[in-house]
């Protein structure tokens, strides 16, 4: 049998086709706008998505017997706002994950109605990304369009929706929007109150690997996919992409180095810090997990190769670094702002402990350095919570790099596994959908049998005592330029 994995991407739908055994057959990607109506806007129209998802099911399983595609399940990008009135038609573009227009409303949220609230409420506090601002801003200022609302959904539910004609989500993608009860897997009735929101406008709630339907004739006819393919729930795309990299049980986790940097740790029990420092969410296997976001990971090498030392030699700058642990200079690499775990868009990317003798090297190796450091500030609090992580997947364009593994392994003092696959969301959809059609007892058995590790990095305990002393200096410079980073915004 084939299954489908579906990640709805902010620019594009990449679909990938996997057999039974978890070999990848074939992928391939379809395009879509994104539109910015005003500064810091961010939209897309929901049924572009949908006819480039349907032309590219279609692409995928061409040259393929479709009687034998069984399933169907979805990563996807999380937070967006999708709204539908009572014919289900989408009343408005919609808001996308990276949109800032609800500033006003995340402040309310946090401040009026309180952290610590929200936090009870929903395990979670407001970012300006979340859907919960998202509802309060079209109230605010398209009551109009607020009154149609008959339906609110994420981008990958509003897919399975066309396919199935089911309004569903899962656990962990709804963990996101700042209106579940994370740790009891419901709606929250005082969120809900707080936004003006009815049980009956929002989705029903499954298990990542759960069946919500099965394809709707007329939509069957045209995939030329059979009438019984099933369709799950999916999942939020970082718990897919979990799901591909094997992060699925306890105390598991996955390090992404991407234009963003991600730590994701899996968890058998809810578990929440007190600053909300990480998100807590549901995860895609049935259990928890904590994430630390940072703004920008891979992307700070990139600014410095790329606009300041000008060179796309990136592998050539590294050669000549070889003193690790023993570096006097520090990047702090908050060029975004940041996310976890300090949640302070104010933050700002430094260069601290420049003398005459510093180097291009000891810079290069500063913002290598100091992106690990960041990624270890969400591992400390995770570890604060009791969770022992001796162990991580690394994946995203800045895993290419052998060096900035070495660096992480020991600065955390994990031992990092690099996997043969790194296909993501798409591939974590996949291996639900092969859950739910019962190729695999759950989803920790589809990842133990899929994802494959091909080489581990070890810590050196020698390096790893260097690196302690180095962190712990790393952690006091942040908070010591703080008021000066809330000055620099006032300017």
């Amino acid at each position: 049998m084939f299954y489908i994995g579906v990640d709805l991407g902010t620019s594009s739908v990449k679909l990938l086709l996997m057999d039974g055994s978890g070999k990848i057959e074939k992928i391939v990607s379809r395009e879509y706008p994104i539109a910015f109506p005003h500064p810091g806007w961010s939209e897309q129209n929901p049924q572009d998505w949908w006819k480039e998802t349907k032309a590219g099911i279609c692409e995928l399983t061409e040259g393929f017997d479709k009687s034998q595609v069984a399933g169907i399940s979805f990563g996807g990008q999380m937070h967006g706002l999708v709204i539908l009135d009572k014919e289900d038609q989408v009343i408005r573009p919609a808001i996308l994950w990276n949109d800032g227009r609800t500033q006003k409303q995340t402040d309310y949220l946090n401040n009026a109605v309180g952290k610590d609230k929200l936090s009870a409420y929903t395990a979670n506090i407001a970012f300006a990304g979340f859907t919960a601002p998202k509802i309060l801003w079209v109230k605010e200022n398209e009551p109009e369009n607020f009154q149609k609302i008959a339906k609110i959904m994420l981008p990958k539910d509003y897919i399975a929706y066309c396919l199935t004609g089911v309004h569903s989500s899962d656990y962990s993608d709804a963990s996101g929007m700042l209106l579940m009860d994370v740790k009891n897997k419901c709606w929250s009735r005082e969120m809900m109150e707080i936004c003006d929101v009815k049980e009956e406008q929002l989705p029903k709630l499954y298990e990542s690997y759960e069946i919500t339907g099965t394809l709707k004739p007329e939509v069957a006819e045209e995939l030329g996919l059979p009438k019984t393919c099933i369709v799950t729930a999916g999942a939020g795309d970082n718990a897919a992409a979990a799901v591909g990299t094997g992060t699925v049980g306890n105390e598991k986790c996955n390090i992404s180095l991407g234009t963003s940097g991600t730590i994701f740790i899996s968890s058998n029990d809810f578990c929440v810090d007190k600053f909300n420092a990480l998100h807590a969410f549901a995860h895609a296997d049935g259990h928890y997990h904590l994430m630390g976001c940072m703004l920008s990971a891979a992307s700070c090498n990139k600014w410095w190769m790329d606009e300041i030392i000008r060179t796309k030699d990136y592998g050539a700058e590294q050669k000549g670094i070889e003193k690790l642990g023993e570096n006097h200079v520090f990047f702090l690499p908050y060029l975004m702002g940041e996310r976890s775990p300090h949640n302070n868009p104010n933050a700002r990317g430094t260069f601290t402990g420049l003398t005459m003798d510093s180097t291009r090297e000891d810079m290069t190796q500063a913002v290598l350095e100091g992106v690990a450091f960041a990624i270890r500030d969400s591992l400390e609090v995770a570890r604060a919570q009791g969770l022992h992580i001796e162990r991580a997947t690394i994946c995203g364009g800045g895993a290419k790099s052998p060096l900035w593994k070495k660096m992480i392994a020991n600065i955390l003092n994990i031992k990092v596994d690099v996997i043969k696959s790194e296909e993501g969301p798409a591939l974590g959809g996949a291996m639900l959908a092969a859950v739910a059609c019962g190729e695999y007892k759950s989803v920790e058995e589809a990842a133990k049998a899929i994802v494959k590790v091909v080489d581990t990095v070890e810590p050196d305990v020698e390096l790893v005592e260097k690196y302690e002393k180095k962190y712990r200096t790393f952690a006091e410079i942040y908070p010591a330029l703080k008021p000066v980073f809330d000055k620099i915004a006032e300017a």
